[in-house]
């Protein structure tokens, strides 16, 4: 196939009728569900063994009214139309994707993988060497739920989530502030994960519910180490090789594990929504003393929101009757004055910073 396609409903036609996706999976994230199609069972497998406690294929009549995804093993279809290219996110430099607009929905392509994404007016495939690349399937697969939950009145925030007692905390902090390594010692507490990396909050009476994404924490190699937790995900080999290390040296390590939360900390321990009663946002250094924690009002700290304004990217592709809130800085300030902000400033200790959110989120 050399020619571009009229349609994306063209595009998905031919590649299901070329690789019939025939295993399937249900997926439910909160009341939003989602069945998987793949043409290998291989895929289904590895895909169900990821994502572990929201496969629902027991359910009864779990997926009615499901988003149906096909994925596909299988070479992407080449194009004679030039495709647009993503600019890197701020402070980045590498080129990662780049996207093609239909009248009926976008594809994207990975420029390290091949791998393509098609989507829009409920068409949903991966295409590509999937199998290599489970990964990009999985954030395939979670940012159709993000566009759900967003189009339902939601707004993104880029930011970890726990829940300890029936309260919740968002852990949202600027890049490499370790708010996935807090949330896992806050688990060492007893706390519950919510989410790794995004949290779609809403408005609910007179604060705010929290909504996770299924996507496991990926850490380095000084938060396994560090974590008596998470001691099984890292491979003998890999305890020697970074045992020895400094801890600045770990800093900046380039190297991440999986960590399965049922697995490492037991189960019904990862769930997916729940209130958000506070938000603490990391503003920490290395070796700057210990940690600050102090309460803060956003419309008086503007420079803090960036922290956890998050846009919507590539994968975005609403429909009519979308409602999600103008994600503008008044509006995310507007939404998080529903819940208690704090900054933690001064040098970087999760065990200590662990300790006094657990004291407040005990209370």
């Amino acid at each position: 196939m050399t020619a571009p396609p009229p349609t994306c409903a063209d595009l998905a036609d031919r590649i299901r009728d070329a690789h019939p996706a025939e295993a399937a999976m249900t997926l439910r994230f909160g009341d939003c569900a989602i069945r998987v199609a793949a043409d290998r069972s291989s895929l289904i497998r590895a895909l169900t063994d990821y994502f572990g406690p929201f496969v629902r294929d027991n359910e009864e009549r779990s997926d009615a009214g499901a988003i149906r995804i096909s994925v596909h093993e299988a070479p992407p279809p080449a194009f004679d139309v030039p495709f647009e290219v993503k600019p890197p996110d701020p402070g980045k430099s590498k080129i990662k994707e780049e996207f093609l607009d239909l009248r009926d929905g976008r594809i994207v392509r990975k420029r390290l993988t091949g791998m393509l994404f098609i989507f829009g007016n409920d068409r949903h495939l991966a295409v590509g060497p999937c199998e290599e690349n489970l990964n990009q399937v999985v954030n395939f697969i979670n940012n159709r739920h993000i566009e759900w939950e967003l189009c339902r009145g939601a707004l993104l925030g880029h930011a970890a989530g726990v829940l300890v007692n029936g309260r919740g905390l968002g852990l949202a902090g600027f890049s490499g502030a370790g708010k996935s390594t807090l949330a896992l010692q806050l688990m060492n507490h007893g706390a519950t994960f919510v989410s790794n990396d995004r949290l779609m909050i809403r408005r609910s009476g007179q604060g705010l519910t929290m909504n996770g994404v299924a996507k496991l924490p990926r850490i380095n190699p000084g938060t396994a180490l560090n974590n008596p937790n998470l001691a099984g995900i890292m491979p003998e080999s890999d305890r020697r090789r970074f045992s020895g290390m400094s801890e600045a040296d770990l800093w900046t390590v380039e190297h991440k594990y999986d960590a399965p939360i049922d697995s490492c900390f037991g189960d019904g321990r990862f769930v997916l929504e729940g209130p958000m009663d506070g938000l603490v946002i990391l503003n920490w250094q290395r070796n700057a003393g210990p940690p600050t924690l102090s309460r803060v009002d956003l419309s008086r700290r503007p420079d803090l929101l960036p922290a956890f304004m998050k846009s919507t990217g590539l994968f975005f592709l609403p429909s009519d009757g979308c409602v999600m809130p103008d994600p503008t800085e008044a509006v995310y300030a507007e939404h998080l004055a529903a819940c208690a902000v704090w900054e933690i400033g001064g040098g970087i200790d999760f065990e200590s910073a662990a300790r006094d959110l657990m004291a407040w989120l005990s209370r």
